[in-house]
């Protein structure tokens, strides 16, 4: 199995209310019922306010390298991820476990 980890933070000035910022966020809530490579999904806005921290988190599962491959080129992944591209940074850990 392969854990994928995803941190997003919103650039400067960039709110959680946004209209774009909601759509991004249900977007990938939903992402986890429409990838089948997906063995395990959740997301969710951080509940801290430290400076350190990021806004939003993906913790999901997939069985394998492929299956990560797929999971990355899935249309919808792709058009999730292009939303946050516009108003967000990231960073990611991929690890077998």
């Amino acid at each position: 199995m392969i854990r994928h980890l995803v941190l997003l933070k919103l650039n400067e000035g960039v709110g959680r209310d946004e209209p774009r910022v909601v759509a991004g966020a249900k977007a990938f809530q939903e992402l986890g019922g429409t990838i089948p490579e997906l063995e395990f999904w959740e997301c969710a806005w951080n509940i801290t306010d430290r400076p350190i921290a990021y806004d939003f988190a993906i913790n999901s599962a997939v069985a394998d390298q492929d299956a990560l491959k797929r999971y990355l080129e899935h249309p919808a992944h792709q058009a999730a991820a292009g939303q946050w591209r516009e108003f967000a940074t990231w960073v990611i850990a991929d690890y077998e476990f």
